[in-house]
């Protein structure tokens, strides 16, 4: 790949975080305001000192969706979208902006109003097509990789129902030590793996909740971090990867692995460094839309060999107290999914277990953190993944 990187180039100063959940009292306005508040206080600034923004968020128009609640005062503001990862996009617009040195300090905005819209994840007019895309439903199309996975690697129906009962049964359990989380609560083996089914193997704790809320954050050239905290977060590397959508039409295409995230981890693992992911990289944030996308993720990304991810999940490597700790926050399945949010909350988490200000569910001596958002579905997706560390 042609990405030269920015390894090291670009600081995040200060962070802000809403709480997820059906905030029905709350407008996209406020919870703008809410999470930009946070961040700059905690980058002990004011928004006059901020050179730019940019806005992530599926559902809006323009820049102004965050220059008037903000009263931001004839600055540059740039709203940007790509499904599902739109707010790791506003990151990382932001971050190669300071990193070209365009631009002193900049923040980036993620947020979404889901529920006041009365539907789930990415609902809305589609363009004109020829006929050929799929018109399931996303718990649908994301099913279609339970039995693809079970039938190509020797995992009996019983077990693979297991595997991905216990992915839900972890991010519930960190989720319950997450005031901001959406859901609180932790949820039983036995719940999980009786529920309502949704979707082929799906029950309804296999699914990510439909969630508002809203993350910030700050960022600046590397060398200017240590004039806004004395803790900052430093990039390693940001791949981003836009498939070509063929996995509907492809003979090949199997259901047990998302090329596009296969290329933007190689890609990301090139800017850093990074020679053993397994080894080197010691938490992450990833994209658990559903359970079994978890799974499959952990071999997408190096975690876990080929076929050997299932294994790992049972025997809680990916646990808060496991040797590679997933989703330490809750991940969407139990922090929640306001689309244009999630890419930042994720980065969010970095900077509070990479600061060691994690509370309860903080980890032991962090070192390389990853975050990853994936956007679309099996066999057309965008992938993106970010690589942090002090």
């Amino acid at each position: 790949m042609a990405s030269n990187g920015i390894c090291d180039r670009v600081a995040i100063v200060g962070m802000g975080c809403t709480d997820f959940g059906e905030l029905w009292g709350q407008s996209a306005s406020d919870l703008l305001i809410d999470a930009t508040t946070q961040a700059f206080s905690s980058a002990g600034v004011e928004k006059e000192q901020v050179d730019a923004y940019w806005l992530g968020t599926a559902r809006g128009y323009s820049g102004r969706a965050l220059s008037e609640p903000l009263k931001i005062q004839y600055k540059p503001v740039t709203r940007v979208e790509n499904m599902c990862a739109t707010g790791s996009e506003a990151i990382r617009n932001a971050a190669y902006a300071v990193a070209s040195g365009a631009y002193d300090l900049v923040a980036a905005v993620g947020v979404e109003k889901i529920k006041d819209y009365g539907f789930a994840g990415l609902a809305g007019i589609l363009p004109p097509s020829d006929g050929t895309a799929s018109t399931m439903s996303p718990p649908a199309t994301f099913a279609l990789l339970v039995p693809a996975y079970a039938q190509k690697f020797g995992v009996d129906e019983a077990k693979m129902k297991e595997v991905i009962s216990r992915i839900a049964w972890k991010n519930h359990c960190n989720g319950a030590k997450n005031p901001k989380a959406q859901y609180r609560s932790e949820v039983s083996m036995e719940k999980i793996m009786n529920s309502p089914r949704v979707a082929g193997e799906f029950g309804i704790f296999d699914c990510s909740g439909v969630s508002d809320g809203a993350a910030a954050a700050i960022l600046c050239r590397a060398e200017d971090a240590h004039r806004y905290t004395d803790s900052p977060i430093f990039i390693k590397a940001l791949a981003f990867s836009a498939g070509p959508g063929e996995g509907y039409a492809s003979q090949d295409y199997d259901f047990t692995t998302f090329p596009e995230v296969v290329a933007s981890a190689k890609d990301a693992y090139k800017q850093a460094g990074i020679v053993d992911p397994r080894e080197e990289i010691s938490m992450a944030e990833v994209h658990d839309c559903f359970t079994v996308t978890e799974l499959v993720l952990m071999e997408d990304m190096g975690f876990s060999p080929r076929g050997q991810g299932w294994k790992d999940v049972l025997d809680g490597r990916f646990d808060l107290d496991g040797a590679q700790p997933i989703n330490t926050d809750g991940g969407l399945k139990s922090f929640g999914h306001p689309i244009g949010a999630s890419g930042l909350r994720m980065m969010y988490e970095m900077w509070l277990q990479l600061r060691g200000e994690a509370g309860e569910r903080q980890i032991k001596a962090p070192g390389m953190g990853l975050t990853h958002n994936l956007g679309g579905a099996p066999g057309s997706c965008v992938s993106f993944i970010s690589i942090i560390g002090t």
